[in-house]
């Protein structure tokens, strides 16, 4: 003979039950007539080119928008389109939290080799010879970032932090103004351009 309970199986039937109307919310809706195809939110809804994104991006009402749209852009720009590229772009982000940069460097010239045309995979290249005091080497990649992708916003900030780091104040000025003409809300960009104007401007460019 069972232990169990009336009551407690019957508030395990139903939990079971609940839990199965959860995982099929529609079950009780209204049939569909035969031969009507039904579409997901995600799939009416196509999601907007990369194009569309910037023009978004540069007529953003607010910083919260623009860091919204943002993000959606730097996930693109995240997809290198090889499993591979990705799993070696994610060892060299943990080579360079823990500070092994000559690591990382070779690890990004793996993903670099195999994905020439990523330009997110030079402008994190950049980054890891920034931090291993390579100025020409970060700059070099860079440029290459930017002739892929030239709307690369995050590369022509950089750009601009390299060139002020290196008291080129005409070119810290010209990147940070073409980062700005794309994101124009970009964190800490018009107080950089602020700070260096009134040395630049007026002098033949």
């Amino acid at each position: 003979m069972s232990n169990r309970s009336p009551t407690r199986s019957c508030l395990k039937a139903a939990l079971v039950a609940a839990f199965c109307i959860f995982l099929a919310p529609n079950a009780f809706a209204d049939p569909v007539p035969e031969g009507r195809k039904t579409e997901s939110k995600a799939e009416k809804k196509q999601p907007l080119s990369l194009d569309e994104l910037f023009t978004r991006l540069k007529a953003a009402a607010d910083d919260s928008e623009a860091k919204g749209i943002a993000r959606l852009i730097e996930q693109r720009f995240a997809r290198s389109g090889s499993a591979t590229a990705d799993l070696l772009t994610e060892r060299a982000r943990q080579a360079m939290s823990g500070h092994d940069f000559p690591l990382a460097v070779e690890l990004m010239d793996r993903a670099t080799t195999l994905e020439p045309g990523w330009s997110e995979g030079w402008n994190r290249r950049a980054t890891v010879f920034w931090m291993l005091s390579d100025p020409a080497a970060a700059i070099a990649d860079l440029q290459r970032t930017l002739v892929l992708e030239p709307r690369h916003y995050e590369a022509w900030a950089a750009l601009g932090r390299i060139y002020q780091a290196t008291d080129d104040k005409r070119r810290a000025l010209e990147a940070f103004r073409r980062a700005a003409a794309i994101y124009p809300r970009m964190d800490r960009l018009q107080s950089a351009i602020d700070r260096l104007a009134p040395d630049i401007d007026g002098r033949d460019l």
